[in-house]
């Protein structure tokens, strides 16, 4: 009862994902039509080659004359100069059509990945999402240039050979048809089981490449654990599952292959037999034999390649499906207004937020959030101090609009940013979080990363007012100088000075900076703390707090204490009246709270 619906929902997906590929195909109308044009001109000569092959045996060899050897091998000579030049025409359209495409559904698939919110990203593993963005499109790629064409251009020889074998000899095809029932059969059955072998194999590939980049991306907690004998028996036994998948179906894809093969020859053998006979009787022809041969062979090689490549069209099948199911996600903020409200000419960074309850998904039971208003003045530093799970961090998510709050709004300079476009939004915002996001590339590139137009001139202005200038000219090539994946081969220090450099540049009203200067040695964040200043000057701040320094600083400090708002103050005034607060200075403050 359960299996079957099951089965219809997997149908569905794969019309889906191959009205999808159409759908991609479609602008290259032209380059399509080009290629079926070459595939049936290469069909029509293979197939005519059997009537070249008829002439050249019986008017050619039958006949002892010279000449008409000389015109058979003539026509035969202009029939495979044919075939080249349209198989070439063949492969080259039919690849090109591959390659555009693939390059066309990645470009689509990374477009729509980057624009969905972060919590998918949380209940997806990144890295199986990379697999299937490489693997699967890599298979497409293979599928569209290569076995689509294989698969048409063989099915056309089929149905050209068995309409030739008929016009040949009737009889003797009407034998060959007789084992037709006996290969679909099997075509039928393992390929259906083949399909499903396929999908799986493909997720157990993508848990290996999961695996692997995720114990290489972390690889010094790896080795600083001594992890790796633990890794290489966890590793081999994903390893042996992907294979054990795969080794079934290859084995389904193998009989189906073999009997495929062996059903057609075992027919085309019997045909020979009783043709042989028609020859030695004088009631058929040599040539007519040979022919007919000819088209045997012909048939049953193509029915083989079909039975062959009926698989890899199955494992395209399951790709084309898990890209589908990727495109199909919807971004969260997907039904936003674009246009209700534009963004001011100038803003000033004033914000109000109301009554804010946020859940995050999965997590009903727990509000990160509850009924949380606070309102900041423009110009202002808040600093938003709190224990663990206290929702500091879930506050920045909302006003970014990572995640759309359960009730409750924001406000910035009195308008509700629900009416704003995302990419208006977070042009009003600059963000330095606690563990500073590096890409790979050059130094100059990371800190414009918010300004990609930015001249170099800018670059190094950032960079000199966040105390980055130095460090960056000591490196060997100085702002060109091309960093590891995150940054790797740099301090933290100076990550954080590259990443405040960056906030500069960006030069949005509202900064939000999760401070990271507690993980920092002296000199660094004696250098960070020197930057702020300039950071923070004309600008909304908002600080998740950790350093006594930056709570001083602040004009205010919000107290957050399971998602809602105990208390607002200064300093001082905190910690007369509120207990979380100073609990929280003694512990971790102890020496600036004990002289306070």
């Amino acid at each position: 009862m359960y299996v079957e619906p099951r089965r219809q929902i997997i149908n569905t997906r794969h019309r889906q994902a191959l009205k999808l590929v159409i759908e991609f195909i479609g602008p290259y109308r032209k380059a399509v039509a080009g290629a079926l044009v070459a595939l049936v001109l290469t069909a029509g000569i293979t197939l005519g080659l059997g009537q070249g092959l008829r002439i050249l045996v019986d008017q050619g060899l039958a006949t002892e004359s010279p000449a008409m050897l000389a015109r058979a091998i003539g026509l035969f000579f202009v029939l495979v100069l044919g075939l080249a030049f349209g198989s070439f025409a063949r492969f080259y359209l039919v690849s090109w059509i591959g390659e555009r495409v693939v390059a066309d559904i990645r470009k689509k698939v990374f477009n729509h990945l980057i624009d969905l919110h972060p919590g998918f990203f949380e209940q997806n593993r990144a890295l199986e999402i990379q697999s299937r963005f490489t693997a699967d499109t890599t298979v497409l790629q293979s599928v569209i240039g290569s076995t689509v064409s294989i698969a048409l251009r063989n099915a056309l020889m089929l149905a050209g050979g068995l309409i030739l074998l008929f016009v040949t000899n009737a009889k003797l095809a009407s034998i060959i048809l007789l084992g037709f029932p006996l290969v679909i059969a099997p075509i039928l059955f393992f390929g259906r089981r083949v399909r499903q072998l396929a999908r799986l194999s493909q997720d157990r590939v993508a848990d290996v490449g999961s695996y692997v980049g995720e114990n290489l991306t972390q690889i010094k907690t790896v080795q600083a654990f001594n992890h790796q004998p633990h890794d290489r028996r966890f590793f081999a036994e994903v390893s042996e599952k992907a294979f054990a998948i795969a080794r079934e179906r290859i084995r389904q894809r193998a009989w189906l292959t073999t009997l495929a093969i062996s059903l057609v020859m075992g027919a085309v053998g019997v045909v020979l037999w009783i043709g042989g006979l028609d020859v030695i009787h004088g009631r058929i022809s040599p040539g007519e034999l040979a022919a007919f041969v000819f088209y045997s062979l012909l048939v049953g090689v193509a029915a083989g390649a079909i039975s062959e490549v009926i698989g890899e069209l199955q494992r395209a099948a399951g790709s084309a499906a898990r890209l589908f199911e990727l495109l199909r996600t919807e971004p969260a903020f997907a039904g936003r207004a674009t246009g209700g409200g534009s963004l001011p000419d100038r803003v000033n960074g004033a914000i109000a937020i109301e009554e804010l309850t946020m859940h995050y998904p999965g997590r009903q039971a727990l509000p990160a959030l509850v009924d949380f208003s606070l309102t900041v003045e423009a110009g202002e530093t808040l600093a938003l101090v709190g224990p663990s799970g206290a929702g500091k961090s879930t506050l920045f998510d909302l006003l970014l609009h990572f995640y759309q709050p359960d009730q409750g709004r924001i406000l910035i300079d009195g308008v509700d940013t629900s009416t704003w476009s995302l990419a208006d939004l977070r042009r009003c915002f600059a963000l330095v979080p606690q563990n500073p996001a590096l890409f790979h590339g050059t130094v100059a590139d990371n800190i414009r990363y918010a300004r990609p137009d930015a001249s170099l001139e800018d670059v190094m202005q950032a960079a000199r007012v966040a105390h980055a200038h130095e460090f960056i000219r000591a490196l060997p090539l100085g702002y060109d100088t091309r960093l590891g994946d995150a940054g790797l081969g740099l301090s933290g220090g100076q990550k954080q000075r590259l990443a405040i450099a960056r906030a500069l540049l960006a030069n949005a009203p509202i900064l939000l900076l999760d401070e990271a200067t507690s993980a920092l040695d002296a000199e660094s964040e004696h250098l960070i703390q020197r930057a702020m200043p300039a950071l923070t000057a004309g600008r909304t701040t908002l600080v998740i707090a950790h350093r006594l320094a930056t709570v001083r600083d602040a004009d205010r400090i919000a107290v957050l204490d399971q998602g809602r708002l105990l208390a607002v103050g200064s300093h001082e005034e905190l910690m007369q009246t509120n207990d979380l607060y100073r609990r929280l200075a003694k512990l971790q403050f102890r020496d600036e709270a004990t002289s306070a």
